[in-house]
């Protein structure tokens, strides 16, 4: 399903990345306002590159496939290292899941918060991403 549905992805957004860019970068609360014109200048440039769509969709197919059969490999196993879980309490990951719950389930130590933007934390939240990130590190010091 979900490869399905990344193939009609990868056909939607082939010779369409600045429509897609600007609708998808701008969809938050805070609009396009976290995004510069060179930052949607880039992303725009990235997206227009067949190989970024597929890469990108490669990325949904493989979490239909491949990543759920490694998951049931694993499923007895959790991850040793500490893990940051960080999201954007006004995007998807917020309405739908519950991360600290989902990733306490794969991993031994999992610490993390909603920061408040949407999808894409480090340009609607640079500053509030590095000091989650420093923090994070510094516990391994």
């Amino acid at each position: 399903m979900a490869g399905d549905m990344a193939e009609v992805m990868e056909r939607l957004l082939s010779g369409r990345a600045r429509e897609w860019v600007l609708a998808r970068l701008g969809r938050g609360r805070a609009g396009l306002a976290p995004f510069p014109a060179a930052v949607r200048r880039e992303y725009v440039r990235a997206f227009s590159d067949p190989r970024t769509v597929h890469a990108t969709c490669e990325d949904y197919r493989a979490s239909a496939s491949v990543d759920l059969a490694h998951d049931r490999a694993d499923r007895r196993r959790k991850l040793p290292m500490p893990v940051l879980a960080l999201w954007g309490r006004e995007g998807t990951v917020a309405a739908y899941f519950d991360p600290l719950a989902d990733w306490r389930k794969v991993a031994r130590d999992v610490t993390g918060r909603a920061l408040p933007c949407g999808h894409f934390i480090p340009e609607e939240r640079p500053k509030d991403l590095l000091r989650e990130l420093r923090g994070f590190l510094a516990r391994g010091e």
